[in-house]
Protein backbone atom coordinates (compact mmCIF):
# COMPACT_ATOMS: atom_id res chain seq x y z
CA UNK A 1 0.00 0.00 0.00
CA UNK A 2 1.30 3.47 -1.27
CA UNK A 3 1.67 5.77 2.13
CA UNK A 4 2.09 9.71 2.52
CA UNK A 5 4.47 11.69 5.21
CA UNK A 6 3.89 14.56 6.74
CA UNK A 7 3.86 16.18 10.10
CA UNK A 8 1.71 18.52 12.67
CA UNK A 9 2.75 20.18 15.67
CA UNK A 10 0.90 20.11 18.88
CA UNK A 11 0.34 22.19 21.92
CA UNK A 12 1.88 20.98 25.23
CA UNK A 13 1.42 22.34 28.93
CA UNK A 14 2.48 19.39 31.00
CA UNK A 15 3.88 20.78 34.29
CA UNK A 16 2.39 23.90 33.28
CA UNK A 17 5.09 24.85 30.75
CA UNK A 18 4.03 25.36 27.54
CA UNK A 19 5.79 24.04 24.42
CA UNK A 20 5.07 22.06 21.14
CA UNK A 21 5.33 18.83 19.94
CA UNK A 22 5.98 17.56 17.02
CA UNK A 23 3.90 14.66 15.35
CA UNK A 24 5.34 12.36 12.14
CA UNK A 25 2.39 10.91 10.62
CA UNK A 26 2.72 8.05 8.15
CA UNK A 27 -0.74 7.41 6.45
CA UNK A 28 -1.67 4.92 4.07
CA UNK A 29 -3.26 6.25 0.44
CA UNK A 30 -5.43 4.52 -1.75
CA UNK A 31 -5.80 6.46 -5.36
CA UNK A 32 -9.57 7.91 -6.20
CA UNK A 33 -10.17 6.96 -2.65
CA UNK A 34 -9.63 10.01 -0.47
CA UNK A 35 -12.06 9.43 1.88
CA UNK A 36 -10.77 5.93 3.32
CA UNK A 37 -10.63 5.32 7.04
CA UNK A 38 -8.18 3.15 8.63
CA UNK A 39 -7.28 2.34 12.27
CA UNK A 40 -4.63 3.54 13.43
CA UNK A 41 -1.59 3.45 15.92
CA UNK A 42 0.95 5.02 17.78
CA UNK A 43 5.03 4.19 17.19
CA UNK A 44 6.88 5.13 20.39
CA UNK A 45 10.22 6.27 20.07
CA UNK A 46 13.50 4.71 21.69
CA UNK A 47 15.96 7.31 23.37
CA UNK A 48 17.14 8.44 20.19
CA UNK A 49 13.74 10.17 18.56
CA UNK A 50 12.66 9.28 15.45
CA UNK A 51 15.66 8.06 13.68
CA UNK A 52 15.46 5.82 10.38
CA UNK A 53 15.06 2.39 12.31
CA UNK A 54 11.66 4.36 14.15
CA UNK A 55 10.53 5.79 10.61
CA UNK A 56 10.76 2.39 8.53
CA UNK A 57 9.46 0.43 11.43
CA UNK A 58 6.09 3.22 11.46
CA UNK A 59 6.16 2.67 7.22
CA UNK A 60 5.87 -1.04 7.54
CA UNK A 61 2.86 -0.70 9.29
CA UNK A 62 1.29 1.91 7.50
CA UNK A 63 1.88 0.04 4.93
CA UNK A 64 -0.48 -2.51 5.84
CA UNK A 65 -3.38 0.19 5.86
CA UNK A 66 -2.80 1.92 9.37
CA UNK A 67 -2.52 5.65 10.03
CA UNK A 68 0.70 5.74 11.95
CA UNK A 69 1.59 8.55 14.33
CA UNK A 70 5.42 9.17 15.97
CA UNK A 71 5.73 11.84 18.25
CA UNK A 72 8.59 13.46 19.04
CA UNK A 73 8.91 13.07 23.12
CA UNK A 74 12.07 15.28 23.63
CA UNK A 75 10.17 18.38 22.63
CA UNK A 76 11.24 19.81 25.94
CA UNK A 77 14.60 19.38 25.33
CA UNK A 78 15.57 19.95 21.48
CA UNK A 79 14.30 19.74 18.31
CA UNK A 80 12.42 17.05 16.75
CA UNK A 81 15.71 16.30 14.81
CA UNK A 82 17.25 12.56 15.85
CA UNK A 83 19.81 12.31 18.05
CA UNK A 84 22.97 10.53 16.55
CA UNK A 85 23.86 6.63 17.08
CA UNK A 86 26.60 7.64 18.80
CA UNK A 87 28.25 8.15 22.58
CA UNK A 88 27.24 11.85 22.91
CA UNK A 89 23.48 10.70 21.30
CA UNK A 90 23.21 8.09 23.42
CA UNK A 91 24.28 10.25 26.59
CA UNK A 92 21.60 12.91 25.44
CA UNK A 93 19.03 10.70 24.90
CA UNK A 94 19.20 8.63 28.33
CA UNK A 95 19.74 12.30 30.46
CA UNK A 96 16.20 13.28 28.19
CA UNK A 97 14.62 10.38 29.15
CA UNK A 98 14.93 10.57 32.95
CA UNK A 99 14.96 14.24 33.51
CA UNK A 100 11.19 14.22 31.26
CA UNK A 101 8.63 13.59 34.46
CA UNK A 102 6.21 11.16 33.57
CA UNK A 103 3.49 13.00 33.30
CA UNK A 104 4.62 14.87 30.60
CA UNK A 105 5.22 11.54 28.37
CA UNK A 106 1.55 10.77 29.41
CA UNK A 107 0.46 13.78 27.87
CA UNK A 108 2.19 13.13 24.65
CA UNK A 109 0.60 10.18 24.03
CA UNK A 110 -2.56 11.65 25.29
CA UNK A 111 -2.38 14.22 22.54
CA UNK A 112 -1.52 11.77 20.02
CA UNK A 113 -4.25 10.12 20.34
CA UNK A 114 -6.48 12.94 20.44
CA UNK A 115 -5.23 13.79 16.98
CA UNK A 116 -5.51 10.48 15.54
CA UNK A 117 -8.66 10.00 16.52
CA UNK A 118 -9.57 13.64 15.40
CA UNK A 119 -8.34 13.00 11.46
CA UNK A 120 -11.69 12.61 9.18
CA UNK A 121 -9.95 9.39 8.14
CA UNK A 122 -9.57 7.63 11.62
CA UNK A 123 -11.97 4.84 12.20
CA UNK A 124 -11.77 5.37 15.65
CA UNK A 125 -9.63 2.40 16.55
CA UNK A 126 -5.98 2.65 18.19
CA UNK A 127 -3.25 0.98 19.07
CA UNK A 128 0.30 1.65 19.93
CA UNK A 129 4.31 -0.04 19.56
CA UNK A 130 7.55 0.77 20.38
CA UNK A 131 10.88 0.11 21.08
CA UNK A 132 13.33 0.40 24.10
CA UNK A 133 11.80 3.64 26.28
CA UNK A 134 9.28 3.42 23.30
CA UNK A 135 8.16 -0.14 24.46
CA UNK A 136 7.83 1.53 28.00
CA UNK A 137 5.69 4.22 26.42
CA UNK A 138 3.55 1.95 24.71
CA UNK A 139 3.09 -0.34 28.05
CA UNK A 140 1.93 3.23 29.27
CA UNK A 141 -0.83 4.02 26.38
CA UNK A 142 -2.31 1.02 27.27
CA UNK A 143 -3.39 2.84 30.31
CA UNK A 144 -5.94 4.53 27.73
CA UNK A 145 -9.03 3.11 27.36
CA UNK A 146 -9.19 4.23 23.78
CA UNK A 147 -5.77 2.00 23.18
CA UNK A 148 -7.22 -1.86 22.33
CA UNK A 149 -3.53 -3.20 21.51
CA UNK A 150 -0.29 -2.47 22.03
CA UNK A 151 2.82 -4.38 21.30
CA UNK A 152 5.99 -3.38 23.52
CA UNK A 153 9.62 -4.74 22.23
CA UNK A 154 12.33 -4.45 24.23
CA UNK A 155 10.60 -2.12 27.62
CA UNK A 156 13.39 -0.21 29.60
CA UNK A 157 13.12 0.80 32.88
CA UNK A 158 9.45 -1.31 33.46
CA UNK A 159 10.72 -3.96 35.83
CA UNK A 160 13.17 -1.08 37.43
CA UNK A 161 10.38 1.73 38.17
CA UNK A 162 12.91 4.13 36.21
CA UNK A 163 11.68 5.99 33.79
CA UNK A 164 11.61 8.91 35.59
CA UNK A 165 9.87 11.14 38.30
CA UNK A 166 6.48 9.37 39.09
CA UNK A 167 7.70 6.06 37.21
CA UNK A 168 4.47 3.78 38.72
CA UNK A 169 3.74 1.87 34.92
CA UNK A 170 3.72 -1.41 37.01
CA UNK A 171 1.91 -0.74 39.50
CA UNK A 172 -1.19 0.68 37.29
CA UNK A 173 -0.97 -2.61 34.95
CA UNK A 174 -4.62 -3.06 36.08
CA UNK A 175 -5.56 -0.06 34.15
CA UNK A 176 -4.94 -1.68 31.16
CA UNK A 177 -8.21 -2.85 29.07
CA UNK A 178 -6.70 -3.53 25.94
CA UNK A 179 -4.58 -6.98 25.06
CA UNK A 180 -0.53 -6.31 24.99
CA UNK A 181 2.63 -8.16 23.69
CA UNK A 182 5.51 -8.18 25.61
CA UNK A 183 8.96 -8.92 23.41
CA UNK A 184 12.33 -9.45 25.03
CA UNK A 185 15.25 -11.37 23.72
CA UNK A 186 16.54 -14.19 25.84
CA UNK A 187 20.19 -12.09 25.79
CA UNK A 188 18.63 -8.81 26.73
CA UNK A 189 21.34 -6.73 28.87
CA UNK A 190 18.66 -3.91 29.73
CA UNK A 191 15.98 -5.80 31.12
CA UNK A 192 17.66 -9.56 32.90
CA UNK A 193 15.78 -12.33 33.61
CA UNK A 194 15.49 -11.08 36.64
CA UNK A 195 13.34 -8.32 35.76
CA UNK A 196 10.84 -10.17 32.48
CA UNK A 197 9.85 -12.65 35.56
CA UNK A 198 9.11 -9.50 37.86
CA UNK A 199 6.74 -7.91 34.71
CA UNK A 200 5.43 -11.01 33.87
CA UNK A 201 4.72 -12.31 37.12
CA UNK A 202 2.68 -8.39 37.95
CA UNK A 203 0.43 -8.47 34.78
CA UNK A 204 -0.60 -12.34 36.09
CA UNK A 205 -1.39 -10.88 39.05
CA UNK A 206 -3.16 -7.64 38.09
CA UNK A 207 -5.34 -9.47 35.33
CA UNK A 208 -3.61 -8.27 32.23
CA UNK A 209 -4.76 -10.15 29.01
CA UNK A 210 -0.98 -10.11 27.77
CA UNK A 211 1.30 -12.44 25.86
CA UNK A 212 5.11 -12.62 26.61
CA UNK A 213 7.67 -13.68 24.26
CA UNK A 214 11.42 -13.91 25.05
CA UNK A 215 13.66 -14.87 22.00
CA UNK A 216 16.81 -17.01 21.85
CA UNK A 217 19.94 -15.69 21.09
CA UNK A 218 17.70 -11.64 20.39
CA UNK A 219 19.84 -9.18 22.25
CA UNK A 220 18.43 -5.77 22.91
CA UNK A 221 17.26 -3.55 20.21
CA UNK A 222 17.56 -6.91 17.47
CA UNK A 223 14.76 -4.95 15.00
CA UNK A 224 16.88 -2.01 14.54
CA UNK A 225 18.20 -2.28 11.17
CA UNK A 226 21.37 0.38 11.32
CA UNK A 227 24.08 0.55 13.44
CA UNK A 228 23.05 -1.95 15.69
CA UNK A 229 26.12 -2.76 17.02
CA UNK A 230 25.94 -6.43 15.31
CA UNK A 231 22.16 -7.08 16.86
CA UNK A 232 20.07 -6.84 14.32
CA UNK A 233 18.22 -9.96 13.66
CA UNK A 234 16.02 -9.76 10.52
CA UNK A 235 14.55 -13.32 10.26
CA UNK A 236 13.10 -12.78 14.45
CA UNK A 237 12.21 -9.07 13.08
CA UNK A 238 10.00 -10.41 10.45
CA UNK A 239 8.46 -12.90 12.97
CA UNK A 240 7.88 -10.52 15.73
CA UNK A 241 5.96 -8.01 13.10
CA UNK A 242 3.71 -10.57 12.24
CA UNK A 243 2.54 -11.29 15.79
CA UNK A 244 2.03 -7.58 15.40
CA UNK A 245 0.07 -7.50 12.55
CA UNK A 246 -2.03 -10.45 14.03
CA UNK A 247 -2.71 -8.19 17.24
CA UNK A 248 -3.78 -5.34 15.46
CA UNK A 249 -5.83 -6.92 12.52
CA UNK A 250 -7.89 -8.76 15.05
CA UNK A 251 -8.01 -5.58 17.96
CA UNK A 252 -8.40 -2.74 15.30
CA UNK A 253 -9.63 -3.89 12.12
CA UNK A 254 -11.99 -6.22 13.01
CA UNK A 255 -15.05 -4.69 15.27
CA UNK A 256 -15.13 -6.53 18.30
CA UNK A 257 -17.09 -4.35 20.70
CA UNK A 258 -17.23 -3.73 24.35
CA UNK A 259 -15.83 -6.79 26.23
CA UNK A 260 -17.82 -8.83 28.21
CA UNK A 261 -17.35 -11.05 31.23
CA UNK A 262 -14.22 -12.07 33.27
CA UNK A 263 -12.01 -15.06 32.70
CA UNK A 264 -12.41 -17.45 30.42
CA UNK A 265 -12.66 -20.87 31.18
CA UNK A 266 -10.81 -23.54 29.72
CA UNK A 267 -11.99 -27.33 29.77
CA UNK A 268 -9.40 -29.39 30.67
CA UNK A 269 -9.59 -32.01 27.55
CA UNK A 270 -6.76 -33.48 25.43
Amino acid sequence: MLISETSHDVATIAEGKAGSMRIFIFHPTIPNHPNARASAALAHIPVRAVTGPVARFAKQIAGHGYIVAAPSSYHEFTGPEPLTYDVPGTDAGNAYKVQKKVAAYDEDAVLSVNFLLGLKTCNGRVGASGMCLGGHLAFRCAFDTRVAASVCYFATDLHSKTLGEGDDSLARAADIRGELIMIFGKNDSHVPPTGRDVIRQTLHEKGVLFSLYEVAWAQHAFIRDELSKGRYDPAISKICFEMLMELFERTLKTDLGDRVGGKQKIEDIC
